[in-house]
């Protein structure tokens, strides 16, 4: 017997499907976030599969690349050297149909060659094996208000200015290993604050909080090493009242067991799975936080 709805066609989303993303995250008991989807449907891909009747959205996906288009010029061009897939989502009344493994397929097929990477939930993890992706890490997501605990940070930071969009690029490519620089040059207007950090060498480290829903997330998170990590928490969280949210590397076992004490308690585990390529590249040991686990 076929799989139901496996047949139905999949589109390109713009950002005039922003309310029926929100609305499909509601569905599902997520926040609405309408704020993150209109930055991952301006800077990457979605797809979206309408539900019959049109009643909305059945499913939807966003697919963001990274890495130049034409690295070497019009006459070598070549495509993404990597892809994070997130917000795959599947409306309750499609649920548990297949749709969500023929969405899937589509982007996969969409994005060829190109290495791919996904943070799955407990219960997205078993399709996301089944179609070829492997666990090579793991984030825990941590939430509360921020109180200042033991020492203060050591390592002076400041809020960015347009002058150091330069130099946050070099950075954030030396250590997120591809260049997102389309994905960096709308954090400005995305985000609430950007704070750097930096010695006589220049910039070491940065860091943004942006709003979702009643929370501000701490994201991308960039540093020389966890003291300036610490250092640009604190001084983010010092700018808000709301309670901060974080997505960080369990590696840095350190920074996590420093944000608990300050008051962001624990509140899910996903792993970071990739398709294609055995890890990701760049340098963990600086990379501490996504801007978000729906665009790595």
């Amino acid at each position: 017997m076929p799989t139901p709805h496996a047949d139905l066609p999949v589109r390109r989303l713009t950002p005039a499907d922003l309310t029926a993303c929100a609305d499909l995250s509601e569905d599902r008991g997520w926040p609405r976030e309408e704020h993150k989807w209109g930055l991952l449907l301006t800077a990457g891909t979605g797809y979206g599969i309408d539900a019959p009747q049109g009643k909305g959205l059945a499913a939807a996906s966003v697919l963001t690349s990274y890495g130049p288009e034409n690295a070497y010029g019009p006459e070598h061009t070549r495509g993404p050297a990597l892809a994070a897939i997130g917000m795959v989502l599947v409306a309750e009344r499609h649920a548990r149909q297949g749709i969500g493994r023929h969405l899937m397929r589509h982007v996969i097929a969409e994005a060829g060659d190109t290495p791919l990477t996904l943070h799955a939930t407990p219960n997205g993890r078993p399709l996301y094996e089944e179609l070829g992706f492997a666990v090579t890490g793991r984030a825990e997501m941590v939430l509360g208000h921020f109180r200042p605990s033991g020492s203060p940070a050591t390592v002076p930071t400041r809020p960015a200015t347009a002058d150091d969009l330069p130099a946050i690029l070099r950075l954030d490519t030396e250590v997120f290993g591809q260049d997102r620089t389309h994905v960096l040059t709308r954090l400005p207007a995305f985000a609430d604050q950007i704070r750097v950090a930096e010695d006589e060498g220049g910039i070491t480290g940065y860091a943004a909080v942006w709003p979702n829903m009643r929370t501000h997330v701490v994201g991308p998170l960039i540093a020389r090493d966890t003291p300036t990590a610490k250092a640009l928490i604190a001084s983010l969280a010092a700018g808000t009242d709301r309670p901060l949210r974080t997505d960080i590397d369990v590696r840095h076992e350190e920074l996590l067991e420093w944000v608990k004490a300050c008051g962001l308690g624990p509140v899910a585990f996903n792993d970071v799975m990739t398709y294609g390529v055995p890890g990701l590249p760049g340098d963990w040991t600086r990379r501490f936080a996504p801007l978000t686990v729906a665009a790595g």
